[in-house]
């Protein structure tokens, strides 16, 4: 494993360690070149997920954007980070052990809006709000009402017209104050 600080070749695992429920192992190295220390995770791979997005375009499945993503929702919520790692762990696994060697990004979105309802309605509403790209107040009138009733509303029309696109962590978007 290369250095991040200093691009060395040679680096030392000076502890390891299960984490994750055991879905990972994390291992704390350490640069002899400049002693730099920084963690790695080891994850089991089931199989290659190919996203076949709104667009058409085929991309690798990414596990790092759905993190960000949830992480987005969540920002500012009190949701403890194991319960994070486990919804994104749950959602990569499902995706793996599908058999299905593509994925639509709808199937992704539903999976997220599925696990965010069972950990925090607020950041349920905020991810479905730009997944379904709500455009007036009655779209979430409608979102909210199924919290209370249980269930996901359907996919609509307009959800079909954009990719929502996780927001850069201090960025804000435009029109917003």
């Amino acid at each position: 494993m290369r250095c991040p600080y200093c691009g060395g070749s040679e680096t030392q695992v000076k502890d390891s360690r299960p984490s994750e429920d055991g879905a990972a192992i994390r291992r704390r190295r350490v640069c002899p070149d400049c002693a730099g220390r920084f963690t790695t995770f080891e994850r089991v791979q089931l199989r290659e997920v190919v996203v076949l997005k709104r667009s058409g375009k085929r991309v690798p499945f990414d596990r790092d954007k759905l993190q960000r993503s949830i992480d987005v929702a969540l920002r500012k919520r009190s949701v403890a980070p194991e319960r994070i790692e486990r919804l994104v762990s749950g959602i990569t696994r499902q995706l793996e052990s599908a058999g299905e060697p593509e994925v639509t990004s709808e199937v992704i979105g539903e999976l997220v809006m599925a696990g965010l309802k069972g950990l925090d309605d607020v950041a349920y509403v905020r991810f479905a709000s730009v997944y379904k790209n709500f455009r007036e107040a009655k779209d979430f009138e409608d979102l909210l009402g199924t919290l209370s009733d249980g269930t996901l509303p359907p996919v609509s029309e307009t959800a079909l017209e954009a990719e929502p696109e996780p927001e850069a962590p201090g960025r804000r978007r435009s029109g917003r104050t």
